[in-house]
């Protein structure tokens, strides 16, 4: 995704794919082609053998993803409008089930589908002039890339309730007390922050972690009993790979385990 003219960015280091929606004078604004090229790049992401943990952010210092093209949607019927929440629902499904960790480094506005960009990913760390919200209710419409969903299953139906009724923006000091965001830090620390945490992820073992996340993702939408049920599947299969073997050997030599993905 080297073209000029292209809305997304990826770049991958020392096993980190970051991943770049770039439209600075359009405080970085999802249209249709900015999330079909976001879909084409975690796709080349999951399937890339080099990648192990994904990080997400928005180009410039103001917006992560200020929310959907707004002209784009004011154009939009019956029809045409569930298509488009369909649209980005199905981005916003391609992130949170990716089978490698997902971190949002939100920098700047992270309004309307820019928030629910951040809430498929699997934790966020906000920048210090972050500012969160869903506001389409003020244009007439409601969230429909996911909001209405993991907004509640992350901060509680109440404060979710008062978010996206009354469309209010909150900063990133308020998204921390809510659990909205992880960490909060100065812009200049916010992707060295990621690009840490991304490290000590990539020093476990690829398998369980790919695991662990799944028992937590599915067991989300599961009874306990259910859940559970899931945990001791997927603690039978790790205990099954090589990788297990030799996290155990190592840590009895007391030497760094070296993991390969088996």
């Amino acid at each position: 995704m080297s073209e000029t003219d292209s809305n997304v960015g990826i770049e991958i280091e020392a096993g980190i794919a970051t991943i770049t929606v770039d439209r600075p004078k359009k405080l970085n604004a999802l249209d249709n082609d900015t999330l079909e090229e976001l879909g084409e790049a975690f796709q080349d992401a999951i399937f890339d053998d080099e990648v192990g943990v994904v990080i997400l952010t928005g180009a410039g210092e103001k917006a992560f993803v200020a929310g959907a093209d707004i002209e784009m949607l004011s154009r939009q019927g019956v029809l045409d409008g569930k298509q488009n929440s369909l649209l980005g629902q199905d981005l916003m499904d391609l992130i949170e089930d990716c089978p490698k960790p997902v971190i949002a480094a939100v920098n700047g506005f992270a309004l309307g589908g820019g928030c629910e960009l951040a809430l498929a990913c699997d934790f966020r760390y906000a920048s210090e002039n972050a500012v969160f919200g869903l506001p389409e209710v003020g244009l007439g419409i409601l969230p429909g890339y996911g909001g209405t969903q993991r907004l509640p299953r992350l901060v509680g139906t109440g404060r979710a309730m008062e978010m996206i009724l009354t469309g209010a923006r909150i900063d990133a000091g308020e998204a921390l007390r809510i659990g909205l965001v992880n960490r909060v830090l100065p812009l200049g620390e916010l992707l060295p922050a990621c690009r840490e945490t991304a490290g000590a992820i990539l020093s476990k073992g690829p398998l369980a972690v790919q695991m662990a996340k799944e028992a937590v993702r599915r067991g989300s939408l599961l009874s306990l009993k259910e859940g559970l049920a899931l945990e001791a599947d997927l603690f039978g299969l790790c205990s099954a790979t090589e990788d297990m073997r030799e996290g155990m050997k190592a840590f009895l030599e007391k030497r760094k385990p070296e993991f390969k993905g088996a």
